[in-house]
């Protein structure tokens, strides 16, 4: 692989006039990007050369070859010879050949992530009058925000400002961990040759190092031998912790506020507060994952809680380091001295060594003392722990008092506020764990408490629900109140099943009812059924004692949860948007008629046909009053790193989402949002029922979920070892109703169709028509300008040729014809109003990226249609496939499964 990224020009099945534009694609690739991407695949195509042999190399450049030529040439057998040289190999040689390419993106991809950094890192260099000249930062939304409600409305509504980004453990991160710990050395080393700039024996060094990483890549299997634990990807998640969100927020805070505060930053009180609230599921959602259970739920939350105060004793420690300032020029205060005082009737041992590591250094000494006692809870020494967080928080508050007091501003406001905000922000649980359960699963639990009671002969499942209930009371009484309070009711269809959340904790806690949790039911609506019956249930919720008690304790806050895959499943992306969007704007009235301080939790994915796509677009697409200064949705799979994983990208990622979360209550953006709502509602209603019928249509029809699974890699992408959640809720292929999201868009993907993001948009388009109209509302109306968007995105990573010998790979050509025809009736009618030549070429960069890494997603397209061909046919070259040969061409298949992962990027 020479790692050019080179391809021939591509002529477009719809319009050939794009040729020269496609053909210039790789010119308008930024030289650094290409420069890198050219090192890293010459350096991969060295290993391969040194472990296969030329062969091996020349095998892959064959194929790249042949992928790129067929790229740009229209013709129906553009693609015949790069699908015959890759049936001519062996299933061994495919293998080979499915990881070089794989490899390659993991490259590619490490690559666009390290030019990201690099654009973002010179943009900050280049500002020269602050940060509120660059988009999408809290800066400038704080600025237009002061120019329509004024400074001091502005300032408490930052004051206010919410985002709970919750992390979750969804299988659609393909990659193993491994090989994205050699991903962050290998971007170490390319950040190392683009800032120090080494030459000589430095650059023959880092050469070298490289080349061992990437050897080390292309040595490890791609796919696990075994599916992942619970607690394996609560540890992955702790490693994007320790690597990236412990500093990062941090970060996020100094840049405001030293913005706010302009001459004054480091001197006078921080104004900016830590408005980043991180949540988990990994190890409390339990719908449908017999896996966690009430004890990996106590296990995940005190593994979080171990790295969170492993951080704070590290911070605390620097901290007090460097408070090397002397009595007699900052003295300290009566307050602190008194908290000395408190050290040492605890511990004289810790007192002294404080002490005598600072000698006649007060403020010093504390800090240590402080961090021992971190030290100690850490380790639950019962004479030393703290009880909670907000003990900590307090004696920080002494120390920075004391040395405000004593004229030492700079020192008080320096890594000791850092330290302040962490402790603020993670507390002593780091992320609070909420549990998920099925509203079916708590409806059975008390049906069977009911007929036998509490000390009956319960069964299993039951005691595990209750049992539930038990580890989150442990981990309150631990960790705080904050650590795990969330319950959210999976499918609630009815106020019963928010009532039966309550009634089980009171089962749970019979016999001491002071000692049970304190517990927030959050419904989750799902379904369109259920959207569309999602205010009625409230009203009913609001009746409930335990849910008045609750809003008198929290100040009036309800959260509520939206699911967007299922519901995108269940009437397609069009209505399920509409549909959305619907229940957001009732949703957000009855809260205001109820006097209520609402939450809308977004159930999103990182494919767009779950709700994917750029957070803070669509954040200022929501309906008025929906936001408020609140926003909450959870991260899943790849997302995690793509978002998390680089301190730089995670920051931005951070600055954007706040930043429209700030500013979706502009009066400016409500009007915009509330007037176009307005205006083309019969538009709304016409694409609704239109590309529901269009989808129905589809999914209804006989024999659809036996076809889809033919046609797919539904099968073997539920035997990806990626994930510790079954990917189906144990039914077979007779049925979609209890198929999980993920698989559905997963395999739609990997087909190279991306169905779930666009189906029957093309149909409702063509039924209204008026492309004037169409184009006005784009314009004018940010939730259809959004959709249009992912909707372009989705498209650009199909392919029309790669799809229909996926799709012949069924018996149902009427079924194959309907696919084929939507596709090609969307990509019509979103170009005509976009007014594009083809997907995306308005993204200069982006559009570029996907067409010049298309062709090679084609090569793997290829081999993973010919390991499917045989495992559906039984017959792959003539050779029988049977035992030991239907395992290599399954093998080969989870292999390009990966590969595709990394080279859509945006997969589940």
């Amino acid at each position: 692989m020479n790692g050019q990224w080179q391809s021939g020009p591509r002529l477009s099945p719809v319009s050939e006039s794009t040729q020269t534009v496609r053909g210039n694609a790789r010119h308008e690739v930024p030289d650094p990007l290409r420069e890198d991407v050219r090192l890293l695949g010459g350096l991969l195509g060295r290993i391969l050369r040194e472990d296969g042999g030329q062969d091996l190399l020349d095998d892959v450049e064959r194929l790249r070859e042949l992928t790129i030529r067929a790229y740009g040439d229209p013709s129906p057998h553009a693609l015949d010879e790069a699908a015959d040289l890759v049936a001519s190999f062996s299933v061994e040689r495919a293998e080979q050949v499915a990881r070089a390419f794989t490899c390659y993106f993991h490259l590619a991809n490490l690559a666009e992530e390290y030019h990201r950094v690099r654009v973002l890192r010179s943009r900050e260099a280049e500002t020269t009058t602050g940060p509120a000249v660059l988009e999408d930062t809290i800066p400038a939304a704080f600025a237009r925000l002061t120019e329509e409600v004024g400074r001091d409305e502005a300032l408490r509504r930052l004051g206010e400002l919410e985002f709970r980004p919750v992390l979750t453990a969804h299988p659609t991160e393909a990659r193993r961990r491994a090989i994205s710990g050699t991903i962050r050395r290998l971007a170490d080393l390319l950040a190392e040759r683009d800032t120090r700039r080494p030459g000589g024996v430095t650059l023959a060094e880092n050469e070298r190092r490289m080349l061992g990483e990437i050897d080390t890549m292309w040595r490890t299997a791609p796919v696990r031998t075994s599916k992942p634990s619970v607690i394996d990807e609560v540890k992955t998640v702790m490693g994007v912790f320790d690597a990236v969100l412990v500093d990062v927020f941090g970060d996020v805070y100094r840049r405001l506020d030293d913005w706010l505060l302009a001459d004054d930053a480091g001197r006078a009180t921080p104004v900016a507060k830590p408005f980043v609230k991180l949540g988990t599921w990994i190890g409390g959602d339990r719908d449908g994952n017999p896996n966690v259970t009430a004890e990996i739920t106590r296990q995940a939350a005190a593994l979080a809680a171990d790295h969170a105060l492993a951080a704070l004793e590290r911070l605390a420690v620097e901290t007090g380091r460097k408070l090397t300032l002397d009595a007699e020029g900052t003295t300290p205060s009566s307050d602190l001295n008194a908290l000395w005082q408190r050290i040492r009737q605890m511990s004289e041992e810790v007192a002294k060594r404080a002490q005598d590591a600072s000698p006649n250094e007060p403020h010093r000494a504390v800090m240590l003392a402080l961090a021992e006692r971190i030290s100690a809870t850490r380790t639950r020494n019962a004479d030393l722990a703290y009880a909670n967080a907000e003990q900590f928080e307090a004696d920080l508050m002494v120390v920075q008092d004391s040395l405000v007091a004593a004229g030492a501003a700079r020192a008080a406001y320096g890594d000791l506020q850092r330290l302040v905000w962490q402790v603020q922000t993670f507390g002593f649980h780091l992320a609070e764990l909420e549990v998920r359960q099925h509203s079916q699963v708590h409806a059975a639990a008390l049906a069977e408490i009911r007929e036998l009671g509490i000390n009956g002969a319960l069964s299993d499942k039951t005691r595990e629900v209750l049992d539930t209930y038990r580890a989150l009371g442990a981990i309150q009484r631990r960790f705080g109140e904050r650590a795990a309070r969330r319950y959210i009711v999976s499918f609630t269809q009815a106020p019963e099943h928010l009532a039966a959340v309550y009634e089980l904790a009171s089962y749970a806690f019979a016999d001491d009812p002071e000692s049970g949790p304190v517990i927030d039911a959050i419904p989750l609506f799902e379904t369109f059924a259920d959207l569309q019956n999602s205010v009625p249930i409230l009203d009913s919720m609001l009746t409930l004692p335990a849910v008045q008690k609750r809003l008198t304790e929290n100040g009036r806050r309800v959260e509520v949860m939206l699911g967007y895959s299922d519901s995108s499943k269940d009437v397609g992306p069009v209505a399920a948007t509409l549909a959305l969007h619907d229940a957001q704007s009732r949703i957000a009235e009855w809260a205001r008629n109820n006097d209520l301080k609402l939450t809308l939790f977004h159930g999103r994915g990182g494919a767009l046909g779950r709700g994917g796509g750029p957070a803070n677009r669509a954040v200022l697409a929501q309906p008025p009053h929906s936001v408020d200064g609140r926003f909450k949705l959870t991260e899943q799979g790849e997302v995690i790193l793509a978002r998390y994983g680089d301190p730089v990208i995670a920051s931005r990622h951070i600055e954007q989402v706040a930043a429209a979360t700030l500013l979706a209550s502009a009066p400016s953006v409500e009007v915009v949002n509330e007037s176009a709502a307005a205006k083309f509602a019969p538009l709304a209603k016409a694409l609704d029922s239109t590309s529901r019928e269009r989808f129905h249509e589809l999914v209804k029809a006989d024999g659809f979920p036996k076809w889809f699974a033919q046609v797919t890699p539904l099968e073997e992408v539920g035997l990806l070892p990626i994930g510790s959640r079954p990917a189906k809720r144990g039914l077979s292929v007779n049925s979609l109703d209890d198929l999980r999201a993920i698989p559905w868009v997963f395999s739609w993907s990997q087909a190279r169709i991306n169905l779930a993001g666009w189906y029957g948009l093309g149909t409702a388009l063509a039924a209204v028509g008026d492309v004037e109209l169409l184009k006005s509302a784009r314009a004018e109306w940010p939730l259809f300008a959004t959709m249009l968007d992912n909707v372009e995105m989705s498209l650009a990573k199909t392919d029309e040729r790669i799809a229909a010998q996926y799709l012949a790979l069924g018996s149902r050509d009427d079924l194959a014809a309907m696919v084929l025809d939507e596709l090609r009736l969307t990509r019509e009618w979103v170009l005509k109003i976009s007014g594009n030549e083809w997907p995306l070429a308005s993204k200069r960069v982006l559009g570029r990226a996907v067409q010049l890494r298309s062709p090679y997603v084609d090569a793997l397209s290829l081999l993973q249609v010919r390991a499917l061909r045989g495992l559906r046919t039984g017959s792959d070259g003539g050779s029988a496939v049977d035992g030991d040969y239907a395992g290599r061409l399954q093998h080969l298949l989870l292999l390009t499964v990966n590969g595709v992962s990394a080279g859509l990027q945006n997969t589940g």
